[in-house]
């Protein structure tokens, strides 16, 4: 696992041990920075299920100001700190070890305002609705934010509204990217 570009390109990145995080391969994450590519100019990013850190270390390196990154597993927490040494840009990384759930309450409490979400939970637990309406309840989301969503087929993803607006969805395998557009 690498970072791809930006000015972190080609740094290696640890891995979670064991079976708990399910890193986004590296085809995977070619395409979705892909399709982010005009979106990363500065701005906040959340990753609210981090894992390794590599999707919000790759949107910093590509162009992005700063990241906060969210995840429940002691052992995940300890590598997304790990990558972020190896950054040598510690300043541009916020790490929060706690529940998708609680991390929302406190980012909510604490003003924060994000113009790059990505979601990748875990496929068996799908939660996409509900994590962003609690984003949108919470005023997390600036106008004009993008949602990327990383999720099986079998994912239950937000129906565009007038507030959500579908921008492209491509499959890979049995992975799909969804990027999403908030409207205020």
């Amino acid at each position: 696992m690498r970072v791809i570009a930006g000015r972190f390109g080609g740094l290696r990145l640890e891995a979670v041990k064991g079976r708990q995080t399910r890193p986004t391969t590296d085809k995977v994450k070619e395409a979705v920075f892909s399709m982010l590519a005009p979106h990363l100019q500065g701005g906040r990013v959340l990753d609210l299920y981090a894992g390794t850190g590599g999707l919000a270390i790759e949107a910093v390196s590509r162009g992005m100001a700063a990241a906060v990154l969210v995840d429940r597993q002691y052992a995940a927490i300890q590598v997304i700190q790990h990558n972020i040494e190896k950054t040598k840009a510690a300043a541009a990384f916020q790490v929060i070890k706690a529940p998708a759930t609680a991390a929302l309450k406190r980012l909510i409490d604490d003003r924060q305002r994000f113009d790059l979400v990505l979601l990748d939970p875990p496929y068996a637990k799908e939660r996409v609705q509900a994590d962003l309406d609690a984003m949108i309840k919470g005023g997390l989301l600036q106008d004009g934010a993008i949602v990327m969503i990383e999720s099986d087929e079998a994912a239950n993803l937000p129906e565009p509204d007038g507030q959500l607006v579908l921008l492209q969805q491509k499959q890979y395998g049995i992975t799909r990217v969804s990027l999403y557009e908030y409207r205020a």
